[in-house]
């Protein structure tokens, strides 16, 4: 992954579904199953890592269901965790500074590929961070 000093990764997420752009830059496929319905020669992508796709039990229990989102993004961060290799080998394919993460879900804001890139460039954790007080108040204990 690019260092703190090196050049910004500008991640762009695409569905397989929507054609590829001249500033897409690398195209990786980040799901555990092909799309249906698209032929290699129209996904135009440079890899496919369908081992960093969430585990097939995860899949089957989001469903996409925009009410298990946060869950969903808290059990997924856990397993990439543990994909570090991976997620390495996916910011390797950022040449320029560019990457786009294709996947096939429908939704475009609650999709493995969201919780990727908030991965690959230090997003927030999740959603359930406790909020802290504002500055000069005093906690009760």
């Amino acid at each position: 992954m690019p260092s703190a000093a090196g050049p910004r990764l500008v991640i762009r997420l695409k569905r397989a579904y929507d054609p590829p752009s001249p500033g897409d830059g690398p195209r990786v496929l980040v799901d555990r199953l092909w799309p249906r319905g698209v032929g290699k020669d129209r996904l135009k992508i440079d890899a496919w890592l369908r081992e960093i796709a969430p585990s097939a039990a995860l899949r089957r229990w989001f469903g996409h269901d925009p009410e298990k989102w946060d869950e969903f993004r808290r059990r997924y961060r856990k397993e990439l965790a543990a994909k570090r290799a991976l997620l390495d080998d996916l910011a390797r394919h950022a040449r320029g500074g560019k990457l786009t993460l294709v996947y096939g879900a429908r939704d475009p804001e609650h999709n493995q590929a969201v919780v990727i890139k908030e991965v690959l460039q230090g997003g927030p954790p999740s959603a359930a961070r406790p909020a802290r007080p504002p500055r000069g108040t005093a906690r009760r204990r």
